[in-house]
C-alpha cells in the first residue's frame, strides 16, 4: 500500500497521503497509481491533462470550475507550500456551498482529490510554489467560471496576512448566490 486516504469534512473530497521512502540519498514516492486510485479514492475517472503552475508567495488562484465538462482534479505541490480549497457547487449535495481546505507541500507530499462539481483554488504560503494537477477533462475556457475567492457567504478562512495577488478574472469572480451551479 503506497497511499493512505482520509476523508475531509466533505466526504467526496479526499486527502491522499503517499508513503514517502526517505534515506540519506533523498526520497522517493509514487505520485500516482491508477489501480490504487480506483481502489481507494474514486472509480471511473481517467485523467486527460496534466497542468503545472508556478506562483510566488501570496498569489491566490481561483476559485475556478467548468459549468459544462466539469473537471475532477488530483492536485499536489512539488516545490513549496499552498493552502488548497474546494467549494461544493453541486446543488443536490448535502454539502452544497461548503468548503474544505488542506495544506499541501513538497515536504508532506499530500494530494487532494477534488471531484467534478467543485470550484477550486489555492493560495501560496511559501516564497514560491510549483503546483501540479491532473484533470479528468480538458480545459474549455468558454465553460470556465470563477467564484469570488473572498465571498462572505462561503467564508473561506484563507489565513491571509494581507490582500493576495489575484488575476483580473479572479478579482471579478461572482458571488456564490449569483454563481452557476451543478
Amino acid at each position: 500500500m503506497t497511499i493512505q486516504v482520509k476523508h475531509t469534512a466533505i466526504h467526496d473530497v479526499k486527502l491522499i497521503e503517499p508513503k514517502i521512502y526517505a534515506d540519506a540519498r533523498g526520497a522517493f514516492l509514487e505520485s500516482f497509481n491508477q489501480r490504487e486510485f480506483e481502489e481507494k479514492v474514486a472509480r471511473g475517472f481517467t485523467f486527460v491533462q496534466d497542468n503545472h503552475s508556478v506562483s510566488t508567495r501570496n498569489v491566490l488562484r481561483g476559485l475556478h470550475y467548468q459549468v459544462q465538462r466539469p473537471q475532477g482534479k488530483l492536485v499536489r505541490v512539488v516545490v513549496g507550500e499552498v493552502f488548497d480549497v474546494a467549494v461544493d457547487m453541486r446543488r443536490w449535495s448535502p454539502t452544497f456551498g461548503r468548503w474544505v481546505g488542506a495544506r499541501l507541500s513538497a515536504a508532506n507530499g499530500h494530494q487532494l482529490w477534488i471531484p467534478p462539481g467543485f470550484a477550486h483554488g489555492f493560495v501560496v504560503l511559501s516564497e514560491i510554489a510549483e503546483f501540479l494537477y491532473k484533470a479528468t477533462d480538458f480545459w474549455y475556457p468558454e465553460h470556465e467560471r470563477t467564484l469570488l475567492w473572498n465571498d462572505p457567504d462561503i467564508g473561506i478562512e484563507w489565513g491571509l496576512e494581507r490582500t493576495p495577488l489575484v488575476a483580473a478574472k479572479d478579482a471579478a469572480g461572482v458571488s456564490f448566490g449569483s454563481a452557476e451551479v451543478f
